[in-house]
């Protein structure tokens, strides 16, 4: 097993990119809230003890994100590339993952960046719009409702989730900012690190490549 960290700001795209190109056979995308969910549904022995953490309402420490990962790691025998998306988001969250990927004899191939700028990425989250009786999410620029504020699939009024203001936005950004560029310095540092422009609607053939490129 290869494994690939996704890094990218909030409307980059990386979510939708990964759900892509998870449907390619061997490729496999786990986000750390489906490692969450998952393993506490599932029972399994790091799942119980962080649905203890969560039930108190407190954190899930790193060390027991990281043996989440070696249980998928451990119990997945058809997977060629894991992608690896919200974890890690900090240098010691990094480190703890090299120390379990070098015991497990995984290769960590690379961390694929997501580059847009970021007037580009406040317009594109200030733009979306979701319908709250089904679900589906439009975009005013990029993929806009049939009928202004109505939802293509179930005629309800569309609506912008707070977090979605342009304020609040940039807010966002600041904090990924902060959190997450030290951690593209650890990884350019140690050679690993390869960027991709993700401003234009061709990026699932871009990744590709770039996922050639690590895994070669």
């Amino acid at each position: 097993m290869n494994v690939v960290i996704l890094l990218g700001a909030p409307g980059s795209g990386k979510g939708t990119l990964a759900s892509e190109l998870a449907k390619v056979p061997g490729i496999r995308h786990l986000s750390s809230g489906d490692l969450l969910r998952g393993a506490v549904k599932e029972g399994s022995p790091a799942g119980l003890k962080a649905k203890a953490y969560m039930e108190a309402g407190n954190l899930v420490p790193d060390e027991l994100i990281a043996e989440m990962i070696e249980e998928v790691i451990a119990a997945d025998e058809g997977t060629n590339v894991l992608l690896l998306d919200g974890f890690p988001r900090t240098v010691r969250q990094a480190d703890i993952l090299a120390d379990l990927l070098a015991r497990k004899g995984v290769h960590l191939r690379g961390a694929l960046l997501l580059e847009v700028a970021d007037a580009v990425l406040v317009a594109r989250i200030a733009g979306r719009r979701v319908c709250p009786d089904c679900g589906a999410t439009f975009n005013v620029a990029t993929l806009p409702p049939k009928v202004e504020g109505v939802c293509d699939v179930c005629g309800g009024a569309l609506t912008i989730r707070k977090d979605d203001d342009p304020a609040t936005v940039r807010h966002r950004l600041d904090v990924y900012a902060e959190q997450t560029f030290p951690l593209i310095d650890y990884y350019r540092a140690r050679g690993l690190l390869h960027t991709v422009d993700a401003t234009g609607h061709d990026l699932e053939p871009k990744i590709e490549a770039a996922l050639r490129k690590i895994h070669d």
